[in-house]
């Protein structure tokens, strides 16, 4: 399997050297050349199998220096006993058309861990079969759990060193405490005055400074990225749409080649891109609904073909989804149309202008597999409080988010199809808003609140994040966007 940009055909990598690369030189996404498929048999099969097991079956295709045998010991050491669930990513039922896909029990609570307990053992094997030589220092833009699971993941990985981005007042207490406080000798954490956008684009600035590149290298080091524009970040994200389906056929729910649907809260777009790929794959799924908070540009851009930056950008409840610049778009873009010329075009468009239209067709085919839908601060605090008093079922502001999507979509459509929400966070990361919603004033820092969460819903918080606040803050620095490259050059030394 090979694999080229999303903004030019001419070319081709390995699977390993677009996972080391993380960002194609022109600027472009790495898209594999072709999308495997999975039979019904297939599918049969792995409905017997572990979610490792399930993981290793979609990933191996994509992955063609690698051996079934050296995909599957990877899948082995990524999900173990760093998750506190046998399952990994099990479904949880509240009635017989809904149902939660949790992703949340890794080692950061947050469903990021189920790409990032995997990316760096991904990453170190593909160095090793490129023969790679140098250090490589990972650099990610963080709306509040990334920055967290990618810490996690690589520290004190020999031969790498990560540095986490993250906007200063736009992630929440519990998140900012798990980065800051974050152990390693190769790790390093800094504030970015601004907001996501500012963070994310600065990354990309420094990765596309061919001058600092080659500096770098002359010091023995070279960049690349964990953030979902790495394929081997959104690789294994595939794996728990698969597996998920699975589950639900295994319920006695469906039956085999039913279609479900699935709600996702969208962001940065690597989420639900995943889902859609299986899709490809042969996934039996009819809507993915992409779910937004009031930063809902990809609501817009589903409704109308027209993508615009251009707006107020609003700090909500669930920060992790607060950001206008969705880059796996991009992905989808080209999937659909394979002309990375326009690709480009449109790229450029963003960049320059703040938005681009893809026209009555491109908008056809997204809108034949594509619903969307928005939910505010509050809409999302009401949801909350309704599947916990209607359910017991406790969920966080993001999963609320698509959770009261969900419900507004089945209101407007009449669509009773089985149903996924994706929820992508311990409730326990988000204990002042979780609080509020069930009628509690917080009053506290977040990892203050962890304990009157437990005793208020009889439920118990991960552990990772209990003892949170009585951690030695190691990272306080903040720093203007333009001096993120300076912050960069310093810690690689």
């Amino acid at each position: 399997m090979k694999y080229f940009s999303t903004r030019s055909g001419s070319e081709r990598v390995s699977a390993a050297e677009a996972i080391i690369r993380g960002l194609a030189p022109d600027g472009g996404l790495y898209v594999p050349e072709s999308i495997p498929c999975l039979s019904p048999d297939d599918f049969a099969e792995l409905c017997e199998l572990d979610y490792r097991e399930r993981a290793a079956r979609v990933m191996a295709p994509f992955l063609g220096e690698f051996t079934p045998e050296e995909v599957r010991g990877l899948c082995e050491a990524a999900y173990g006993d760093n998750f506190d669930c046998a399952e990994i990513a099990p479904v949880r039922f509240i009635d017989e058309t809904t149902a939660y896909l949790e992703l949340w029990h890794g080692p950061t609570s947050a469903f990021k861990d189920m790409a990032l307990q995997m990316l760096p053992r991904l990453l170190t094997a593909s160095l090793g079969k490129q023969g790679v030589s140098l250090g490589v220092c990972i650099l990610v833009a963080t709306s509040g759990d990334t920055g967290k699971a990618a810490l996690e993941g690589f520290a004190g990985v020999p031969g790498t060193r990560i540095m986490v981005f993250y906007p200063r007042d736009g992630v929440s207490d519990v998140q900012r405490l798990q980065m800051v406080t974050q152990e390693g000798d190769n790790v390093c954490v800094c504030a970015v005055e601004g907001n996501f956008d500012d963070a994310q684009s600065g990354v990309k600035r420094i990765f596309s400074d061919a001058a600092f590149a080659e500096e770098l290298r002359r010091r023995g080091w070279f960049l690349s990225s964990a953030n979902s524009i790495n394929w081997g970040r959104l690789l294994p994200q595939i794996a728990y749409y698969v597996s998920a389906y699975c589950d639900v056929v295994n319920s006695g729910l469906i039956i085999p080649g039913e279609s479900v649907n699935f709600c996702v809260p969208t962001g940065n777009f690597g989420n639900i891109l995943a889902g859609w790929i299986a899709k490809r794959m042969g996934l039996p799924v009819d809507r993915f609904i992409c779910a937004s908070n009031e930063n809902n540009v990809l609501t817009d851009f589903i409704n109308t073909g027209v993508y615009n930056r251009r707006r107020e950008f609003h700090l909500t409840n669930s920060p992790s989804m607060d950001i206008l610049v969705s880059s796996n778009l991009e992905r989808l873009l080209y999937f659909l149309t394979g002309d990375p010329e326009k690709t480009a075009g449109w790229m450029r468009g963003l960049g320059e202008e703040g938005g681009y239209d893809v026209g009555e067709e491109v908008l056809a085919k997204i809108q034949a597999d594509f619903s969307s839908g928005f939910c505010t601060s509050e809409g999302a605090l009401a949801e909350i409080a309704r599947v916990w008093a209607e359910h017991g079922y406790l969920i966080d502001t993001h999963t609320a988010v698509a959770s009261a999507v969900l419900s507004a979509y089945r209101c407007a459509t009449g669509d009773e199809t089985p149903t996924l929400v994706v929820s992508t966070a311990s409730p326990y990361k988000f204990c002042s808003a979780v609080l509020s919603a069930l009628g509690t004033p917080a009053g506290a820092p977040g990892h203050e609140l962890i304990g009157r969460l437990e005793g208020l819903t009889r439920t118990k918080a991960p552990v990772n994040l209990s003892g949170l606040g009585e951690k030695a803050v190691r990272f306080t620095s903040c720093v203007a966007p333009e001096g993120m490259a300076a912050a960069v050059d310093g810690f690689i030394g």
